[in-house]
């Protein structure tokens, strides 16, 4: 099967090495990413962050094969200290970025601005939601300073135990005439053998083994040796190249053995609250909670992080008639 949106932008093309045993996807944002980061002024470094993580996400979440959530979320001590990227399946993204504006603005100063170092230390959450009658599944990775990439590569090696390599890039285009919009790719590819033996990993450090104990080693498969090796000769400017589809950039690195792509998903900018949603997650909190809420003109008002749409409710409408 072949995409039917060739090289389109917003959009994740699954494909499959069958001589190498490896599967994987390649994103390619434009639109949907800009439309992600129009609804709040961020500085242009917030900005490569955002795209980071909007890509990560867009890779991990559209795997999923149910209706569901999947939510990425950053809690670091770097000048952008949370990031949440909402993924609702089968295309739907939307995110938003906490950040300490002054602490960025000397990182821009100081060279010192790259998404790794404005994320810094922390943990990184991955969470998948099902819904109401299905518990949440949510694995933890620490954030060390090296990025979503290495943290990625950490959380399959601990939690999934799947060989995985992720790379991630984001770029700004200048418009003729002043202005600028926002591009960002994404690639993962995954060691799926049918024998699992092959793609057994080391053990991780116990970090209390005695002195002069080795540590566990195993001996790569060759197959996932050479597709490693293909992956890491990706560079940032063909992943955010719109000349070049997904398509071409897999026989770039592939022809030799061959890959399959699959029909795109598509990804769209949108997001999920509405004015329903809102009332449903006031009517959670106790009366008094509700009562507190209530703002000089008798009014309770709920802004959207993700979006920055506002949702305005008479105190009757959120506590009744009778408590209001």
């Amino acid at each position: 099967m072949h995409s039917p949106l060739p090289g389109a932008d917003d959009c994740v093309v699954p494909f499959h090495v069958e001589p190498l045993d490896v599967r994987g996807r390649v994103v390619r944002l434009g639109a949907s990413l800009d439309a992600v980061l129009a609804h709040h002024d961020y500085p242009p470094a917030v900005k490569r962050v955002i795209g980071e993580a909007v890509v990560l996400t867009c890779l991990l979440g559209s795997s999923l094969k149910f209706e569901g959530r999947f939510i990425l979320q950053t809690q670091t001590d770097g000048p952008v200290d949370m990031v949440v990227v909402d993924f609702v399946t089968p295309d739907k993204i939307r995110a938003y970025a906490r950040f300490d504006a002054e602490r960025v603005a000397e990182a821009e100063k100081g060279n010192a601005a790259t998404p790794s170092e404005l994320i810094g230390r922390g943990h990184l959450a991955m969470t998948i939601d099902q819904g109401l009658s299905v518990n949440r599944y949510q694995g933890v990775v620490a954030l060390d300073g090296t990025g979503l990439e290495e943290a990625a590569h950490e959380y399959f090696r601990q939690s999934e135990q799947i060989p995985t390599r992720v790379r991630l890039a984001v770029g700004e285009e200048m418009q003729a005439g002043g202005g600028s919009s926002w591009r960002a790719g994404g690639f993962l590819v995954q060691f799926l053998p049918e024998d699992g033996g092959r793609s057994a990993q080391a053990d991780l450090h116990p970090g209390d083994a005695p002195e002069g104990v080795d540590a566990h080693q195993v001996e790569e498969d060759d197959a996932w040796t050479e597709a490693q090796a293909l992956a890491a000769t990706l560079e940032d400017v063909e992943l955010v190249d719109k000349t070049l589809t997904s398509e071409q950039l897999l026989f770039r690195l592939f022809h030799e053995r061959g890959a399959r792509v699959f029909d795109a998903q598509k990804v769209v900018a949108q997001c999920s609250c509405s004015r329903e949603r809102v009332q449903g997650v006031l009517a959670s909190f106790s009366k008094e909670e509700r009562r507190d809420m209530i703002q000089d003109d008798g009014r309770i008002t709920v802004n959207c992080e993700f979006c920055g749409r506002s949702y305005g409710f008479a105190a009757e409408e959120i506590l009744g008639h009778a408590d209001s």
